[in-house]
């Protein structure tokens, strides 16, 4: 045999070889991400969820008005008038989006339908069909105030108001 016909024969060799392990790369990558998906299925995601009881300082702490530094950790307001302190649940009761405190309006807005609470969480514009809920107060032995969103107390159109329940306020 000629050289030059023995020199295409080892270059077709090794292009079939290139071919052939190129082709098992392929292959094993395809299994190798299909066994790294399926053992990803078997350690689902864990959502983080926050503590629904907590405190979050002694009454002397909050001035008259309203007070949003615990908005975003633990998604409340709390609420100082002239005889009560209490905790307003940051959440519309339309549709579950968190509201907005403009200071410049004095009230609530939500941001996804424009319902409209006043500075006590008592809806008076938009589709929210009653107040926004409190949450449960109470004193601990050093005098901090502990809240607890796992019970909340409602207003709701034709039932009795839960806003004067002694649990849902501080006397201050």
């Amino acid at each position: 045999m000629p050289k030059k016909i023995v020199k295409e024969k080892n270059k077709a060799e090794k292009w079939k070889i290139r071919r052939r392990n190129f082709t098992y790369a392929c292959v094993f990558s395809f299994l190798g991400a299909n066994l790294l998906m399926t053992l990803r299925f078997f350690f689902p995601r864990t959502l983080f969820e926050p503590k629904t009881s907590f405190t979050i300082g002694s009454p002397g702490d909050f001035g008259f008005g309203i007070d949003t530094r615990f908005q975003q950790k633990y998604r409340i307001w709390v609420v100082r008038n002239a005889s009560r302190l209490f905790v307003i649940y940051a959440r519309c009761t339309h549709l579950g989006c968190t509201p907005d405190w403009v200071q410049s309006e004095n009230k609530f807005k939500c941001p996804c339908h424009g319902s409209g609470y006043d500075n006590e969480g008592v809806n008076f514009e938009g589709p929210a069909p009653r107040p926004m809920d409190r949450a449960k107060l109470s004193l601990n032995p050093q005098g901090q105030i502990v809240v607890d969103v796992s019970q909340l107390y409602q207003c709701s159109p034709g039932a009795p108001c839960n806003f004067d329940n002694s649990e849902a306020y501080l006397t201050v």
